[in-house]
């Protein structure tokens, strides 16, 4: 059941493919050449060649070791989608270290916990995310923090737009132990030497949001993001040309936005648009303005999107491909967009990927040219899935729910510093093959379709029931009233668990009793007895992670502390 039955229904792509041995700077730049005049990115009205990136990533790699780093080093870059971000990533992988890549808005005390868990002693980030590195100098590893001002580089009009922005940010007291961005491009000298890395060294820690425990360091080598991109690319089955372009909404501190949104695109010398801040007025006007080929996102973005009324009647014809990832794409959710698509001329339709940070991101997605109710898709080549049964290595029949297995190039080295996690994760069964527990259950088909369930830690057990929560929030956003939800389980005297649900309407339907009433009868209908919500929340918005994700766990904390959510007062969303 670990074979590959999934191959013979995708003629197209091959079972296995050529990795090369390089580091993710060596395949960009060899993308690179022979398309120097190519837009390599587009960030706020300013366009940037392939020739004008690869010298940009030259200077900052000089610059690097002018500040003595080299390979096997970390280096912390704590920024949103800039044209900064891309450089430093690159610059980077050729001097031999590595990029802790950190979400600018994280708190203090979690950056102070990258920096020190990493090692790292040169940080990267924005003039407007100082405050967060005050002081570290003093707790941390830190030695050289870089501030960028991202303005520079901007036409007059949008730097004079970004400066109004800016005007109530403080303006920062620069250190002995800071620099600038400009500061810092003028102290390499020369081009840097290419490291003496291979594909096997550590090009990227991730770090896990922490969900279900303390944040973890995902080591990812050079091979991990370059078997990644070209996966993606091959399962894709989209021949991408000069003509192409992908828009960059997901941010970089994640292993989707970094690999799929900027890594695959860059090296298959396509045109990257920088999308540093996502909002949904402004994300809508940039896809009719630029109209991009591709798009990429999480649930939560395309709810948003075609919500949006000025993609309303829109002609989005030059849409080739739309993916989702990250978080569960309910069935009710994607009939929505892909009818939205529909009526917008796009002949495309929204394909789901599945995977997580331990294997860069997906390591498998929805077939072009067929899609099966409910499923996350096929494999991609040189990956092999196996459900075992849950607490056990023992795989499971066909059809059967259990815990999904990946093996692959895209996994993981192993958690930073945390050698038992990383046994607990990642075990060598009988057959040889070193296998991720994803801790996820699911199931696979006869013919390898796969089939996401849930979190096995969120999974409900109720009298002795298991319940996927996701199974009951497809139902329940399928309800005409629902615009979505979602289930938690809560304390119950006598089934151990029960099952809640938060629901937020669509528009002004009004959250009396009645409509509870009505979802509850709906309910009845087509949840079976023991997974029915035995109680109803109706709330204006569901809390949301980092990078868009249902924060579930946070409902949960404030359902056990008894505060419950209000309508106004909802926790986490962005």
């Amino acid at each position: 059941m670990s074979d590959a039955p999934w191959i013979r229904h995708y003629g197209n792509v091959p079972p296995t493919l050529d990795y090369p041995a390089d580091t993710v700077y060596d395949v960009l730049r060899k993308a690179a050449e022979g398309h120097h005049d190519r837009c390599a990115y587009e960030f706020m009205g300013s366009k940037t060649s392939y020739s004008e990136l690869m010298s940009d990533i030259d200077m900052v790699a000089s610059s690097l070791v002018a500040m003595g780093v080299g390979k096997g080093d970390r280096v912390v870059i704590c920024l949103p989608n800039t044209p900064q971000a891309v450089t430093m990533f690159y610059a980077v992988s050729k001097v031999g270290a590595a990029a802790v890549m950190v979400h600018p808005l994280s708190s203090k005390k979690e950056i102070e916990f990258y920096i020190n868990d990493s090692g790292s002693e040169v940080a990267v980030t924005m003039d407007r995310f100082c405050g967060s590195f005050d002081g570290l100098e003093n707790t941390t590893t830190l030695k050289k923090l870089v501030v960028v001002d991202v303005s520079e580089g901007l036409n007059l009009f949008f730097k004079m737009a970004y400066k109004f922005n800016s005007r109530n940010i403080p303006k920062i007291s620069m250190k002995p132990h800071m620099i600038s961005w400009k500061d810092m491009m003028s102290m390499g000298f020369g081009n840097a030497e290419r490291a003496d890395t291979t594909a096997e060294d550590v090009a990227v820690i991730l770090y896990t949001g922490g969900t279900t425990g303390p944040s973890k360091g995902v080591l990812l080598t050079n091979l991990n993001f370059n078997a990644t991109a070209m996966q993606t690319y091959v399962m894709g089955q989209y021949e991408i040309n000069e003509k192409d372009a992908m828009l960059g909404v997901l941010p970089m501190f994640h292993g989707f936005g970094l690999c799929i949104g900027m890594h695959m695109t860059l090296t298959h010398a396509a045109r990257l648009i920088l999308v540093p801040t996502f909002v949904p007025d402004a994300y809508a006007k940039l896809i009719k303005k630029k109209r991009p080929t591709f798009i990429a996102g999480v649930p939560t973005l395309f709810e948003l999107m075609i919500r949006n009324k000025h993609l309303k009647n829109a002609d989005l014809s030059f849409l080739r491909g739309v993916f989702v990832g990250g978080d569960t794409l309910t069935v009710d959710l994607k009939r929505k967009v892909d009818t939205f698509l529909k009526d917008c001329g796009s002949s495309s339709t929204i394909r789901e990927g599945y995977g997580l940070t331990e294997c860069v991101t997906a390591s498998c997605l929805t077939p072009i040219d067929e899609y099966r109710t409910g499923s996350i898709g096929i494999p991609f080549s040189d990956t092999f899935y196996k459900v075992v049964s849950i607490g056990t290595w023992d795989e499971v029949p066909y059809g059967t729910d259990g815990e999904i297995c990946i093996s692959g190039p895209s996994v993981m080295l192993g958690y930073n510093n945390q050698p038992e996690e990383t046994a607990n994760i990642l075990k060598r069964h009988a057959d040889g093959r070193v296998w991720l527990h994803t801790g996820d259950a699911g199931m696979m088909d006869e013919e390898g379709f796969i089939y996401f369930k849930q979190r096995i830690k969120r999974m409900i057990i109720s009298s002795g029931y298991n319940i996927y929560p996701s199974q009951i929030e497809n139902i329940l956003d399928s309800h005409p009233l629902v615009q979505c939800s979602c289930v938690i389980g809560i304390p119950d005297d006598i089934r151990v668990q029960s099952v809640k649900a938060f629901i937020v309407l669509k528009g002004d339907v009004n959250g009396d009793e009645n409509t509870k009433q009505l979802i509850n009868r709906y309910c009845a209908e087509h949840i079976a007895r023991y997974a029915i919500p035995s109680k109803i929340e109706f709330i204006d918005e569901l809390p949301k992670t980092s990078v868009g994700k249902v924060a579930y766990t946070e409902l949960e904390k404030l359902e056990m502390s008894g505060k419950g959510l209000s309508p106004t007062e909802q926790v986490g969303v962005p």
